[in-house]
């Protein structure tokens, strides 16, 4: 058997060292990422990332000086003959009955004492735990100081909580060496289930070939050969493969130099924490995947945003309330001022709205706790172009992104539709109009219609004067001529004629500055209501973009080995 182990012997592949602080920031780039994507992306997907953070953490946190070894196989593959023949003593259960090891038992080389934090991590029972210090051979085992050799349950047993404990315990060890035997070596449950699995962990792997005993000399080259072969398929090219036999001391000599190197090297976990970094990355890198950060909405989707924005808030009736206020007020300040009190009685545009009136007054403080403005509700119509717009702002900024980020770009997009409506409603009410100052040429021709009217009013009197002074049989009036017209009628007949033709070139020139007026607001108006879909809409959306460059940074950074 010793020429069977000598042949088949292959050297352990621990060229490859991992540096703690490159590993380190590794996995402290996968808690960035998992920072990042908080909240957006579903916690399903996150759960081995999550794991690893927090497994990696607590066994870099204890022993650094032991180096965890697992003995896994099938039923009836020798694992538990393998422990004892390691251990030189009869520590696990060997029989004929399957399955024969029920329990995880661990062999720690050296103190009990400093193993036993990382053994209460693993999950290994004090009664089953075993130290493999003779004062008989202490020397000769000094190789394998610090090694924590499990003996786990059977991966194919009938019984499901052995098969769980199993993957637990995959999940936690620092090396595997998988146990298969000459008649089961190709079942498709090691192979498919675990083996495949475990292609990303090739340096912290190992495969015996046991009971290699059982096989004619001439076959054992042949078996292995074609186990080599799955291993390939499995992924596992350069893996090592051993021979061994439990029976015979020499063919454990193989596996023995392994685990010796393995404990000198003292790489074993930072090399399974590396490969568990790979593997989280690799599944991660489907969520994130090669896009480049998106900048946000183009132009189109924003602007299609604000205009919706606009509809919605009532920008086009409080424009139009503009127009008319202006048009209320410029009549009010520049018409005869016969008539002025007549227009006075008619209520502002914009005081029916609730929004500034004349001299810039303000609702009722009570009609303010109901609605801070009287602005028409948006129709059905708007409500639904508001919604198209909103979803295509998150589309255009979702652009090419990978199908785990629309959803949240949306969600974000979407996330304060319900405090729009009193966001807009505050913005109309907030907004200057541009309405409270009195323009130069309104106080211009005013004075000139308060002139002509007091010409006519002057005028008036002097008639009426005249007249009463004749009919009680004085003196009357001299009135001066001016040609063939009385002053008193010159006065009165051009104060009233003055009075309506300065009304009437009036006019026009208040209709066109009611149309800037209007504008002006539009612009006013649109600009604030932009600044409301920036802050409840874009922002949220950026904020999501900005969460996927930094986790696809954070990412990359795992990635870097």
């Amino acid at each position: 058997m010793s020429n069977i182990a000598g042949r088949v012997r292959e050297a352990f592949r621990g060229d490859q060292r991992v540096d703690a602080d490159a590993l380190i920031a590794r996995l402290d780039a996968v808690r960035r990422f998992l920072t990042a994507v908080d909240g957006l992306l579903p916690d399903s997907d996150l759960v081995p990332a999550h794991t690893l953070v927090e497994r990696a953490g607590t066994r870099l946190a204890l022993s650094r000086d032991h180096t965890v070894v697992a003995l896994a196989g099938a039923t009836g593959s020798g694992k538990s003959s393998l422990f004892n023949a390691l251990a030189q003593l009869e520590l696990s259960p060997v029989g004929v009955r399957r399955p024969t090891t029920g329990v995880t038992h661990a062999c720690v080389w050296g103190p009990l004492e400093g193993a036993n934090h990382l053994l209460d991590w693993i999950g290994v029972l004090p009664r089953h735990r075993f130290v493999r210090e003779s004062a008989l051979d202490a020397d000769d085992e000094t190789a394998l100081h610090g090694l924590i050799l499990l003996d786990l349950p059977d991966f194919d047993s009938v019984q499901r909580s052995h098969r769980l404990e199993v993957d637990r315990l995959l999940g936690l060890v620092d090396q595997v060496v998988w146990v298969v035997d000459p008649q089961k070596y190709a079942d498709r449950v090691i192979h498919d289930s675990y083996l495949r699995e475990f292609h990303r962990h090739r340096d912290v792997t190992l495969v015996v070939l046991n009971q290699a005993d059982r096989l004619p000399p001439t076959e054992v080259p042949r078996v292995l050969d074609d186990l080599r072969r799955l291993l390939d398929t499995d992924g596992l090219t350069g893996v090592p493969l051993l021979a061994t036999t439990a029976i015979d001391p020499a063919g454990m000599v193989g596996l023995r130099s392994a685990l010796e190197r393995t404990v000198a090297e003292r790489q074993a976990a930072l090399r399974r924490l590396a490969g568990d970094v790979d593997t989280v990355v690799a599944g991660l890198d489907e969520l994130v995947g090669s896009a480049r950060p998106a900048g946000g909405p183009d132009d189109a989707a924003i602007h299609g945003l604000n205009r919706a924005l606009a509809g919605a808030a009532g920008v086009p009736a409080v424009t139009e309330a503009v127009e008319r206020a202006y048009r209320h007020r410029a009549g009010a300040a520049t018409g005869w001022p016969v008539v002025r009190g007549w227009r006075r009685l008619r209520p502002d545009p914009l005081r029916r709205l609730h929004l500034p009136g004349p001299s810039g007054d303000q609702a009722d403080p009570a009609e303010s706790l109901v609605a801070a403005t009287s602005v028409p509700d948006p129709t059905a119509a708007q409500r639904s172009a508001l919604g198209l717009a909103i979803r295509a702002v998150a589309d255009r900024a979702a652009t090419d992104l990978p199908a785990a980020w629309p959803g949240a770009v949306t969600s974000a997009a979407r996330s304060r539709l319900g405090d729009l409506p009193d966001a807009l409603d505050r913005t109309i009410a907030g907004t200057d109009l541009g309405l409270d100052r009195r323009p130069l040429w309104w106080r211009i021709v005013g004075g000139v219609q308060w002139l002509v009217t007091l010409a006519a009013v002057v005028g008036l009197g002097w008639l009426v004067l005249g007249y009463a002074l004749r009919a009680l049989g004085l003196p009357a009036l001299d009135n001066p001529m001016v040609g063939q017209v009385p002053l008193p009628t010159l006065l009165l007949l051009g104060g009233l004629l003055a009075g309506l033709l300065v009304a009437a070139l009036t006019r026009p020139v208040v209709r066109w500055a009611a149309r800037r007026a209007r504008a002006r607001a539009e612009q006013r108006l649109t600009a604030r209501v932009a600044q409301v879909g920036d802050e409840y809409v874009l922002t949220p959306v950026r904020i999501v973009l900005g969460s996927y460059a930094q986790a696809r940074d954070a990412l990359r950074d795992a990635a870097r080995r």
